[in-house]
């Protein structure tokens, strides 16, 4: 007797790396926040970008079928998926376009480009453990907080392709340092302080630069004083990660504590930008 499809396929229905969770949520909440208003049109763009991103798992999920890199009995249930992620996308989307928020809709271009590459990649087996590929589509679901700030305002203001370049530089930086993590885990024994140091800087100099930067900003008078607050608590977090090694830890502890920085991170952001 054939075994019937099951309908909540978690694989074809929800993303597995669900740390990709806060790459989407933090731009959304930065981008209200600092507008200072929640606009009843916000919670349309909160569910077109969470539909879109949910619709990432059952297209890798078919891609996967169709390059035989999985059984074709998941086709049905990730069909399925696809469509009421799709449908309730464009729900919203047609929404947000019947209040005058079209404009906004651009920013989902850079987006959808690099979703093509990423299947792209995923058909020839390639999509793993490609850093490059990670910190430009963080950079895409960045574009979510120009879009939330220009939903609050009405407007396109300038300030949000800030917010954008703030919320990026955060994410690369958090990128870079989960793979430095997930490296220190294959050390079999202490390095020196020097070798800790060395395996470190790429980590290093993306979150000192993201440090320098926001508090130059701030000195300027460009952006809020104290923006630099929440980019030191990245900092710090590197530091204390390149002279206490990963070593042996469980990836899922690497990305819960990812999760409570980025957690801190945002909140940090959102209080000291009225300032």
């Amino acid at each position: 007797m054939k075994k019937s499809p099951n309908t909540f396929h978690k694989q074809a229905a929800l993303p597995t790396d669900h740390g990709s969770w806060v790459f989407l949520l933090m731009p959304l909440l930065i981008g209200f926040f600092s507008a200072g208003r929640w606009p009843p049109a916000g919670w349309m763009l909160i569910l077109a970008a969470m539909m879109a991103f949910l619709l990432r798992q059952p297209t890798v999920m078919m891609t996967k079928a169709y390059a035989g890199r999985r059984s074709r009995n998941i086709l049905p249930t990730a069909r399925l998926w696809f469509c009421i992620y799709g449908m309730v996308a464009l729900f919203a989307t047609v929404q947000l376009i019947r209040r005058g928020y079209a404009f906004v809709l651009w920013l989902a271009l850079p987006g959808v480009l690099v979703f093509v590459w990423h299947l792209w990649l995923v058909s020839r087996r390639e999509e793993r453990h490609q850093m490059g590929v990670d910190i430009i589509a963080s950079g895409s679901l960045a574009l979510a907080a120009p879009a939330a700030y220009w939903v609050s305002l009405d407007t396109p203001d300038p300030i949000g392709w800030w917010l954008w370049i703030l919320v990026w530089l955060q994410s690369a930086a958090s990128i870079v340092y989960a793979f430095l993590r997930l490296e220190q885990r294959k050390l079999k024994t202490a390095p020196a302080q020097a070798e800790k140091l060395n395996l470190g800087r790429r980590a290093l100099t993306y979150a000192g630069f993201n440090l320098v930067l926001s508090a130059a900003l701030g000195i300027s008078g460009i952006l809020p004083a104290f923006l630099w607050v929440p980019y030191a608590l990245q900092f710090a977090e590197v530091i204390w990660g390149i002279f206490r090694p990963a070593a042996g830890v469980k990836p899922t502890h690497i990305g819960i504590r990812q999760l409570v920085v980025s957690v801190l991170f945002t909140l940090a952001f959102i209080l000291v930008w009225p300032l």
